[in-house]
């Protein structure tokens, strides 16, 4: 078994016990765990995801959401996903992210993903991170959702890595600070 199977099959137990749920011994910080996997992986990883979320014999309830899928979804809401390629064509690629940057912000992705009442055993688990890059920053993201979802944890699958103090997407490009989160395994 390779390791990264073996390290998804161990995430596949920690998310249903009690200690990761309820966010023990975490000495009062936000329930964020991020689980780093090398970007070559992306299909493994995809592919795991699909068959948690069909898994009826888990102890917790999932909701995933996919940040591209969310990305596209505000686009459309604004009417400029169509458009884009031409913006950019006559515009420039930093013009188009510039203003697509003003309306996909953390605030449009924090009202697409909060849902309500949030129930015991729930976990909010984001992929597509590499995905949605540049329009949106996971560390930025995190500590716009922080608020909204303290009660519950929030489960990150990132193509990179996370020492504990920065997060460096693909594991090349500039690390951003981010401290508030715990690797799972």
């Amino acid at each position: 078994m390779s390791e990264l199977n073996e390290r998804l099959d161990n995430l596949k137990q920690e998310i249903q016990q009690e200690e990761f749920l309820e966010g023990k011994g975490l000495s009062n910080e936000v329930n964020i765990r991020i689980f780093c996997y090398d970007p070559k992986e992306e299909m493994t990883v995809r592919h795991f995801i699909e068959q948690l979320m069909v898994d009826q014999s888990l102890e917790c309830h999932l909701i995933q959401c996919n940040l591209y899928q969310i990305f596209l979804k505000i686009c459309d809401e604004k009417r400029i996903t169509n458009g884009a390629p031409a913006m950019e064509e006559k515009k420039g690629k930093d013009y188009l992210l510039q203003q697509i940057q003003r309306f996909a912000n953390n605030k449009a992705f924090v009202e697409q993903i909060q849902y309500g009442p949030h129930n015991a055993g729930d976990v909010l688990m984001l992929t597509g991170i590499g995905e949605v890059f540049p329009f949106m920053r996971i560390h930025s993201l995190l500590e716009a959702l922080q608020p909204e979802f303290s009660d519950i944890p929030i489960l990150v699958f990132y193509p990179g890595k996370y020492d504990g103090r920065f997060v460096r997407l693909f594991d090349q490009l500039e690390p951003n600070p981010y401290y508030r989160a715990f690797n799972i395994v």
